[in-house]
């Protein structure tokens, strides 16, 4: 995939949700966000995949900013992109997500989704879609696994395990977390403009300006998750269950592993800082 596609994926926010059986709406996130119901879904699947036509769809409680998602039966769940996009620029992009989700079944002790089907246009939804096994398991965003140390443990086997698959070779491409830092200048250039008053923006600039001339160091790419926020780690009985939103899987600098840690401590600051 090229670098500007690589970097698209990268760079998506996503947010995962609690597994709970309901019809909810969608919030509108973009301005050419696609709305798409449980009605079109079951339409979609009855056919394209009609081997899943006496499974229930259920759309889940709370939806990502990037994917709708829909549970089909009790084992798989289907994702919808929300944003207006080029036909064949998304179908590549879910491509290149269901191959970095079969690389990483099976490499490491925690499930991740493995995927089954990509789904075409039609019955008025205008993009591809795809279909990948649901996982069970509570989002550590709903269950906060903070303080328990098997937990913390646990991650830290997650990220080894990552690392020890080889990358056959493979550099960090596009411009997205995990490569250089000067990337992100414009967006750093947005956030200030946005913040002029709420914080002391010369110095951020200041600071910013020295971090991103920071040498990258020797260290080489590893593979990594490249979204290792809570809304991506499924929890159960306060360990890790399962690892979610696996398609951005691959090289990147080994720093990027530390959003783990950078997400728990941002949830712990107090609300007043």
């Amino acid at each position: 995939m090229p670098d500007d596609q690589q970097a698209r994926l990268r760079d998506r926010k996503r947010v995962a949700v609690e597994d709970r059986d309901t019809n909810a709406s969608i919030m509108k996130m973009h301005p050419n966000q696609l709305m798409v119901s449980p009605e079109t879904v079951r339409t979609l699947v009855e056919q394209q995949f009609p081997e899943w036509r006496s499974l229930p769809v259920r759309s889940i409680a709370a939806q990502g900013t990037v994917n709708a998602v829909f549970r089909i039966g009790d084992r798989l769940a289907a994702r919808f992109p929300l944003e207006s996009a080029d036909i064949e620029l998304t179908r590549r992009v879910l491509e290149f997500e269901m191959e970095a989700a079969r690389e990483l079944v099976g490499r490491t002790r925690f499930p991740t989704p493995e995927p089954i089907a990509l789904g075409e246009p039609g019955s008025g939804y205008p993009l591809p879609w795809s279909v990948q096994t649901w996982l069970p398991g509570i989002v550590a965003d709903n269950e906060n696994p903070g303080e328990s140390v098997a937990f913390a443990r646990d991650l830290a086997d997650l990220i080894g395990d990552l690392r020890a698959i080889d990358t056959r070779g493979r550099t960090f491409a596009g411009t997205g977390r995990g490569g250089d830092l000067q990337s992100h200048d414009a967006w750093m250039e947005t956030c200030f403009r946005h913040s002029e008053q709420l914080l002391d923006v010369p110095s951020l600039r200041r600071i910013w300006a020295t971090l991103r001339d920071l040498p990258r160091g020797a260290a080489e790419d590893v593979m990594a998750h490249g979204d290792l926020i809570p809304g991506n780690l499924l929890v159960s009985a306060g360990r890790l269950a399962g690892i979610i939103d696996v398609g951005g899987f691959g090289p990147a600098d080994p720093s990027l592993d530390l959003v783990s840690a950078w997400c728990q401590r941002s949830r712990k600051s107090p609300r007043s800082a």
